[in-house]
């Protein structure tokens, strides 16, 4: 998802503790335009490509010789807008759960004119964005496949949720309207079996479970675990946490459990604290507070002046495993603490777990962990903590094309004392301050990173970077005024996960390749309706094929197939459109590719929309239900994808 960043090493305080009528209607109607960095409506204004040496996408024949048949064999979508979502002629595209159904036997009937937290918390949550299937065993009486879908609900769009003008004045901020938003966030294991030849929610599975931005006990683990920058008055012991916010990329690890990534936790504080305080600076840096949320006027959790150190306990991954549905999530902060988007994994040839992050703000960095243990696939209990003892590394992308994984350990290189740390734990508490100092490359929003289990490069969306300037373009970063973003590839040393160095080349510079002031670098047989900007999300399939899920892709976002091998490497074909104001996300596929989910996020929204007038009430279309996020199965129509 996308987020505000103002670009510079301290990011601005924003938001008073009480906004006044016109701050908090300016913050509820624009707060997706500040997300997508498009206030001005910049985002078809592309820069041109800067003057540096760089690796490209490898040059393509210019003789008559055909090229090869396309990996993605279906007839590419037209480019368009429309109202309801659309996908390749040949596959079908059903909704499969909205936001408010219900997931256990005992959940209300939803009902958007009276929104409750109680309600909330036995129904789907609202902006549904990470993905990720578990399978279960195939019943033996029926045969049907079976799984769990684990799913993050990422923020809650108040404009669309509240449906009387009142939520635009100031006095329609309650202790209850906070605690629907709150019960909104988080995340939902759901289980779905296929029978019958459709997908359809198990409706009071023991294995359902709703998770929540407030009341859900979690637990902090690993090296930060206790540390006084983690203590409030509500937990004194620095080791548990009611809840998880802004919940947006994750993964599945090797051992089936849920990685989930806190993101743009920074917009559920208001409050302030002097600048002379120790988390004065701190705060800085990741844009806390910034006020998108009135929770701490009820809570003082969320508000600075109450508890100063409340930031510190979000931002990290979250494990949770979806099979042991009683089981307490676990913040495993040896991953680091940032605006998570994701945390996809893959085993090291020597059994190590390899976990790449990205921290999805403009010039923030690229990160891998590599555990200290090796996984064991025959005793899925050995993993539990894998998670909580490791290296954590940020990534340095040099002008030649090499890449350096720099380690983010305590008393290594500059962070020592003299900078202000003074335990690995506060090296986890400001991994990004860590970052700068050891000289990581400050990328273009690094999102989703997407390990290919097939060939074992790691694809990097870039989703853009309206602030960077020439001054600021690198190899890694080539154009100024990036609204488009790009997509790197990296290939690490000998083919192993877990080294300290290797390759990274250009797969792709997004935008309109009609566009000759946009630096847009795609295969030529990328046509008009193949194109894409701002890449978000990303998914490998069984066939080892790479599809590209966009957020701010000039009105038209969607799910794209790209090419990543010979001589068609950086070729693009549409494949899935979204309806009005949504975004794609967790493209997720069942084992066997035949199966692909995916998360269309606040479908209806825009500038100055509301309950009364979205840009589409997808999926009921009825006048009396808002626009409703929800998780799309897609399927071919007739044999396998």
């Amino acid at each position: 998802m996308n987020k505000p960043g103002t670009g510079e090493p301290v990011r601005r305080r924003q938001a008073p503790v009480v906004p006044t009528l016109e701050e908090l209607v300016a913050a509820r109607l624009s707060r997706r335009d500040v997300l997508l960095g498009t206030v001005a409506g910049s985002l078809a204004v592309l820069a041109g490509c800067a003057p540096v040496a760089q690796p490209t996408a490898p040059p393509v024949s210019t003789t008559d010789t055909p090229l090869p048949p396309s990996r993605f064999d279906f007839q590419e979508l037209k480019r368009a807008t429309g109202e309801d979502h659309a996908v390749a002629e040949g596959y079908s595209a059903d909704v499969l759960i909205r936001w408010g159904d219900p997931l256990f036997d005992d959940s209300p009937v939803f009902d958007p004119k009276a929104l409750s937290a109680d309600a909330q918390s036995r129904q789907f949550g609202y902006n549904n964005d990470f993905l990720g299937f578990v399978p279960l065993p195939l019943q033996q009486t029926s045969g049907q496949a079976r799984g769990l879908l684990c799913v993050n609900h990422e923020y809650v769009s108040s404009n669309l949720v509240f449906p009387d003008a009142s939520w635009l004045f100031d006095g329609w901020i309650s202790a209850e309207t906070c605690a629907v938003e709150l019960a909104g966030h988080g995340g939902s294991v759901v289980e779905i079996e296929k029978a019958d030849g459709r997908w359809r929610v198990v409706v009071g599975s023991p294995f359902n479970r709703r998770l929540m931005g407030h009341g859900t006990p979690m637990l902090l683990t690993g090296p930060a675990a206790g540390h006084e920058r983690l203590q409030t008055s509500q937990d004194p012991t620095g080791t548990q946490v009611g809840g998880m916010l802004n919940n947006c990329a994750g993964g599945i690890s090797p051992w089936q459990t849920w990685l989930s990534g806190e993101e743009n936790f920074n917009g559920s504080f208001i409050g302030e604290v002097d600048d002379d305080h120790p988390e004065a600076r701190n705060h800085e840096l990741y844009g806390v507070p910034s006020g998108w949320y009135q929770w701490g006027r009820f809570l003082p959790e969320f508000n600075l002046a109450a508890e100063p150190r409340s930031p510190n306990r979000f931002g990290w991954v979250v494990e949770i495993d979806p099979l042991e549905p009683t089981s307490i999530p676990k913040k495993r902060t040896a991953l680091g603490r940032f605006k998570h988007e994701g945390a996809e994994s893959i085993v090291a040839p020597d059994g190590r777990v390899v976990v790449y992050m990205g921290d999805d703000e403009r010039f923030e960095h690229v990160y891998k962990f590599v555990t200290r243990d090796r996984f064991n696939a025959d005793d899925r209990a050995a993993n539990r903590d894998l998670l909580d003892n490791g290296t954590l590394y940020t990534a340095k992308f040099n002008v030649d094309g090499t890449l350096n994984w720099l380690p983010l350990v305590y008393g290594q290189g500059p962070l020592t004392a003299a900078n202000g740390f003074s335990s690995q734990a506060d090296v986890l508490i400001e991994t990004r301050r860590a970052a700068d100092l050891v000289g990581a490359t400050p990328m273009d929003r690094p999102e989703d990173i997407q390990p290919s289990p097939k060939t074992g490069r790691i694809y990097v969306m870039l989703t853009n970077n309206d602030e960077r300037t020439t001054a600021q373009i690198d190899a890694a970063n080539p154009r100024a005024k990036n609204t488009a973003g790009h997509i790197i590839e990296i290939s690490e040393k000998d083919g192993d996960h877990a080294a300290d160095s290797g390759r990274w080349d250009m797969l792709l510079r997004a935008g309109d390749p009609a566009d000759s002031g946009s630096g847009a670098l795609w295969h030529p047989s990328t046509t008009a309706d193949g194109w894409f900007g701002s890449p978000d999300n990303a998914a490998v399939d069984a066939e080892g094929r790479l599809w590209v899920a966009t957020d701010g892709n000039e009105g038209c976002d969607g799910l794209w197939g790209v090419e990543t091998e010979g001589v068609l490497r950086g070729a693009s074909k549409a494949f899935f459109r979204a309806p009005n104001g949504a975004e794609v996300c967790g493209p997720c596929f069942t084992p066997d590719g035949g199966t692909l989910f995916l998360a269309v996020q606040h479908p209806g929204d825009g500038r100055l929309v509301t309950y009364n007038n979205p840009t589409s009430r997808w999926p009921d279309f009825r006048d009396d239900m808002p626009p409703r996020p929800s998780v799309v199965v897609i399927e071919k129509r007739s044999g396998p994808a």
